[in-house]
């Protein structure tokens, strides 16, 4: 960072929850206390911290219609222990949601509002609530519509285009049509995605990071297939277009339960907690683009954001991409020709260990930053597509 003023911002430490599966192990457990038991890690992990001394939290939740209650970031510090002076706010930026919890924390390390600040995100799929619109007259005497808060559009505004309102799967299918991505090219990236998490469970990849609830059966993430093949794969039928369709169950990413939290410090913060940093925030961006085609989002923010950093394709060591769907995915990467595929989601990918929604972000940064610790230097990256047409990345740098 340049500006005299812009202050640097270290990740000391980035923590997750196991992802579970959509009514899986973590269903039983409210989002506000998966959120509380993330911001617990990272403060008992960092025993030198006074928790009084965290300036805000951050979180990013995609729902917030539920248990969620509005606010889960200030929810989480209240069911973590954490002194009552200690603020939190929530921000929605649906699947970056989490992501854009870590860069609007640090924006406020590096400018000075906060020395030290906790950023995470949340999201229990199986938890979120149906909801029914509020009748426009009292006592209506027929039967009202309720809509599932899971996933997807819902109460849609007439006045929205249609072509921008398709499901996320449609979109998926869109992407696969304009770049040509075949049926066989999406379920080899999924079965690599779902070979690569295992094997990452099974070298202790994750240790460092995971942190298991307590008093739940769930050491490691539930949705990666160990036994999954292309055979297996190949005999799943199209969900969202019946004729023609290539987008499948196999190589979508699942519905998920999980939490993520990363500790944001400036330099006077840094020695607040007597740890050395696992990695330092360089740069981020955001972009837009045809709703329907959301899947892309991350191409030109990827570029922007490398750009901002004063790094090349070349210069990136770990990249962690969120893979809503091979499609997306493989499409995104195809727009990239300068760089490496093989340095992309090393550890597997939202195929295998999942998505849920607002701790995604979170989640891929802080893989990111434990990656660049491992690797003891290098730059990476961390980026999502959103619903609705948006693209969201993050450069970090050890």
């Amino acid at each position: 960072m340049t500006d005299p003023r812009i202050r640097d911002v270290y990740v000391v430490d980035a923590v997750r929850t196991p992802v579970g599966k959509y009514g899986g192990a973590l269903a039983p457990v409210r989002p506000d206390d998966l959120a509380a038991h993330v911001v617990r890690a990272l403060v008992e992990r960092t025993p030198d911290l006074d928790p009084a001394r965290i300036d805000d939290v951050v979180f990013g939740d995609a729902n917030g219609a539920g248990e969620d209650n509005r606010n889960v970031a200030r929810m989480a510090v209240l069911l973590a222990g954490l002194p009552v002076t200690v603020p939190g706010v929530t921000v929605n930026r649906l699947c970056g949601s989490g992501l854009e919890a870590v860069i609007q924390a640090a924006r406020a390390v590096a400018h000075g509002d906060a020395h030290i600040a906790v950023a995470g995100g949340v999201e229990s799929m199986s938890r979120a609530p149906y909801v029914l619109r509020k009748p426009e007259r009292a006592f209506p005497a027929g039967h009202q519509e309720m809509f599932s808060s899971t996933l997807g559009w819902r109460m849609v505004n007439p006045r929205m285009a249609p072509e921008w309102t398709v499901s996320l799967g449609e979109g998926a299918e869109l992407i696969a049509d304009k770049y040509g991505i075949t049926r066989e090219q999406q379920d080899v990236f999924a079965l690599a995605s779902h070979q690569k998490a295992a094997r990452a469970w099974r070298e202790g990849a994750y240790d460092a990071e995971v942190v298991p609830l307590p008093d739940v059966d769930l050491a490691r993430d539930e949705t990666i297939r160990e036994t999954s093949s292309l055979e297996s794969l190949s005999k799943l039928k199209p969900v969202f277009r019946t004729a023609g369709g290539t987008v499948t169950a196999g190589n979508s990413s699942p519905l998920n339960d999980g939490a993520a939290a990363l500790l944001l410090v400036d330099e006077e913060g840094l020695r607040a907690t007597g740890r050395e940093p696992l990695a330092r925030i360089r740069a981020s961006a955001v972009t837009g683009v045809e709703p329907q085609f959301f899947g892309l989002g991350p191409v030109e923010a990827v570029r922007r954001a490398l750009e901002r950093s004063g790094r090349a394709f070349g210069d990136v060591a770990a990249f962690e991409l969120n893979e809503a769907f091979a499609a997306q995915a493989l499409g995104c990467i195809g727009q990239w020709p300068e760089l490496d595929p093989a340095v992309v989601n090393p550890r597997g990918g939202a195929l295998a260990i999942g998505h849920p929604l607002g701790a995604s972000g979170a989640r891929l940064a802080g893989s990111v930053a434990h990656q660049l610790a491992a690797l003891g230097s290098g730059t990476g990256l961390a980026a999502l597509c959103i619903g609705v047409g948006q693209g969201l990345a993050l450069v970090l740098e050890r």
